[in-house]
């Protein structure tokens, strides 16, 4: 059976993430030892005690996730020899008793698959987390935008009416998420946004509900956060990658090193392609999914999606035991 591992994006986030993995597992504790010494402040503390508001604030969130996930990675059998305990190598990721055979993540989840799939080792990637959260977390407050959940249209009609809306006296207003089929999230211009979310309910859309984000993600107002990213992306080695990584810019399979920095260069201001991307996945063979990180978002979203495959998660200390137990009888 061939599997994809799948990492969690923004949102999935939780007070008392890792709490049982680092009463459980040294190589946890050790991830998180080696990530507070790299950011130069406890994200253990903040994913373990909070408070909610600071976890949830971008530069402290994409941290936090990725730590989380790399922890996962550490302690999942197989895996913490290709990833977590040794972090430099390029292995490919791995759980249970047998290899993945592609990996992939939502938004900030993507950093999380090249690291498993041996693109980046954990100081680089850690640090361009760090850094992405950051010039997020600037350009919301800098030029203020929001994002919001449209529910019950097609992509297509999504589009169109984005089309017709965008640029309006300077105003950004973008499909930033294809999350699902009928489940598709705008971005843009903070009060341009709120005032046009009627529009999209006249158009036909079931549900428009705006998030609790800080700012306009995947969108053109992220431009000046990309350019300064770019920078670091540009200076840290990308290597080749041991697996497929579907991308979140093309919903489409790449290995190259070079492809993949360039698809995270562009990943901030161009949307999330995840329906196209599961698809892709299910065509390429994938027949099980396995969300890798806090919460079930990513579970559901590929339920949603696409018919006839396994889907499953391990965020805690039991989800890891019991995979354990599934590769100990498969062996």
């Amino acid at each position: 059976m061939k599997t994809a591992l799948i990492f969690s994006g923004q949102g999935s986030q939780y007070v008392g993430m890792t709490q049982t993995l680092v009463a459980n597992f040294e190589a946890a504790r050790n991830i998180i030892e080696r990530a507070d010494a790299l950011l130069g402040y406890s994200i253990g503390d903040i994913m373990l005690n909070g408070p909610a508001e600071t976890l949830t604030e971008t530069r402290y969130t994409q941290p936090a996730l990725f730590v989380h996930e790399a922890a996962l990675l550490a302690v999942l059998p197989s895996a913490s020899a290709s990833t977590g305990a040794s972090a430099s190598t390029g292995a490919s990721a791995s759980t249970g008793a047998s290899a993945a055979s592609a990996v992939a993540g939502h938004s900030l989840g993507e950093f999380s698959a090249m690291y498993a799939a041996g693109v980046l080792t954990f100081e680089a990637a850690l640090t361009i987390v760090k850094q992405r959260g950051e010039l997020m977390f600037s350009a919301g407050q800098s030029a203020p935008g929001t994002m919001a959940a449209v529910v019950g249209m097609s992509d297509e009609d999504v589009i169109a009416l984005c089309g017709e809306l965008n640029g309006v006296d300077g105003n950004v207003l973008v499909p930033a998420n294809f999350n699902s089929p009928g489940q598709v999230v705008i971005s843009g211009s903070a009060e341009y946004v709120r005032q046009c979310m009627p529009l999209f309910k006249e158009r036909g859309a079931k549900i428009v509900k705006e998030l609790q984000v800080s700012g306009a993600f995947h969108s053109p107002l992220l431009r000046t956060a990309q350019e300064q990213l770019t920078e670091t992306l540009n200076s840290t080695e990308f290597r080749d990658a041991s697996v497929d990584v579907f991308v979140n810019v093309t919903g489409k399979a790449v290995r190259a090193g070079s492809e993949l920095r360039s698809s995270a260069t562009q990943q901030l201001t161009s949307p999330v392609l995840w329906t196209q991307t599961m698809h892709n996945m299910k065509s390429a063979g994938i027949e099980q999914f396995v969300e890798v990180g806090p919460g079930k978002v990513l579970q559901g979203l590929v339920k949603r999606t696409i018919e006839g495959v396994q889907i499953d998660g391990v965020d805690t200390a039991d989800d890891v035991q019991r995979f354990m137990q599934v590769a100990g009888d498969n062996q």
